[in-house]
């Protein structure tokens, strides 16, 4: 769960996935605001009678969702490097 906070400082119209990813992009975005995360465990039952609702899509949302928010906390921390060790631009000969 979240706290009130934490939603509140949330801007959740940016919040882009939906399914499982959802969940992985929401503490993605709560940890960028430095919150500290604290998982909860939770036990999920084997379905008994119906289909799962989980589709190829989903699982590929999913998958992609992580790589993506992987590749943007890789770009932020390259625009956080402190321009004394940002290579200085060539000298023109």
């Amino acid at each position: 769960g979240y706290t009130n906070e934490v939603l509140s400082c949330i801007d959740l119209d940016k919040i882009k996935f939906i399914g499982y990813a959802f969940q992985i992009e929401m503490k993605y975005a709560a940890r960028q605001l430095g919150f500290r995360l604290k998982e909860i465990p939770i036990t999920f039952t084997d379905r008994i009678i119906g289909i799962s609702k989980m589709s190829k899509g989903i699982v590929k949302e999913a998958i992609w969702g992580v790589i993506q928010l992987r590749w943007m906390s890789f770009a932020k921390k390259a625009n956080r490097i402190p321009a004394t060790m940002k290579m200085a631009p060539r000298a023109r000969d």
